[in-house]
């Protein structure tokens, strides 16, 4: 390489670096703000996850405090005075109907009722308070009202599905009507979302019913 040739190199490679500098000064406050933002980010997002724990930690602390009261009516006063927020709500109303279920039926399906209606509550929740108040209820919620209940909370997708199949099936035979409740439990083994429990008790019903359990 020539003596011009290498001094042109070296005044190019000095005029990058001039003009990178220019860019660093103008322009170098947006990468100081994103790796800014990026630690301040990540630190807020283990803070948060840290007070969310503290905050389930301390909710679950105080609902088995409530819980250890010895009447039912302490425990119902107990829950009542927790501090909730979100989904909590719902548990606590929850627990607080099957305690009132030992004291006051009335208010207990009320409650249940309540819950499964709230639409700020998560799908899961209300569906399992709608379940509880139709087997806590049972032929004190019209006969019709139970089946439009069950038929929504068994639809393929439902959370509460294996649950609502075995109610269904309950519901059938409590009408006579032994051969469909017979095929709704062998319907319920077949799927593939069902407890080992549950399981369990629709083999031991279809059984009991005088029907056959495949495999």
């Amino acid at each position: 390489m020539s003596n011009s040739d290498s001094f042109i190199d070296e005044v190019t490679e000095e005029l990058r670096r001039d003009k990178a500098m220019g860019y660093l000064r103008r322009y170098g406050w947006i990468a100081v703000l994103a790796v800014t933002l990026i630690v301040g980010g990540t630190a807020w997002n283990e803070w948060r996850k840290a007070s969310d724990r503290a905050s389930a930690e301390a909710f679950g602390d105080a609902v088995l405090a409530a819980l250890d009261n010895d009447a039912a009516q302490d425990r119902v006063r107990a829950l009542a005075q927790v501090p909730t927020t979100g989904a909590q709500g719902g548990l606590v109303q929850l627990l607080s109907s099957g305690e009132l279920l030992e004291e006051d039926r009335a208010a207990a399906l009320a409650a249940l009722q309540a819950a499964s209606e709230d639409v700020t509550l998560p799908v899961a929740y209300r569906q399992l308070a709608t379940l509880k108040r139709i087997i806590a209820g049972g032929s004190d919620i019209p006969l019709e009202e139970r089946e439009q209940l069950l038929a929504g909370l068994a639809q393929p997708g439902q959370p509460m599905r294996p649950i609502a199949l075995e109610q269904t099936a309950l519901l059938q035979l409590e009408q006579g009507n032994r051969e469909t409740a017979i095929e709704i439990l062998t319907d319920l083994l077949s799927q593939s979302d069902v407890s080992d429990a549950l399981r369990r008790r629709a083999t031991q019903l279809i059984v009991a019913l005088g029907g056959q359990v495949s495999g």
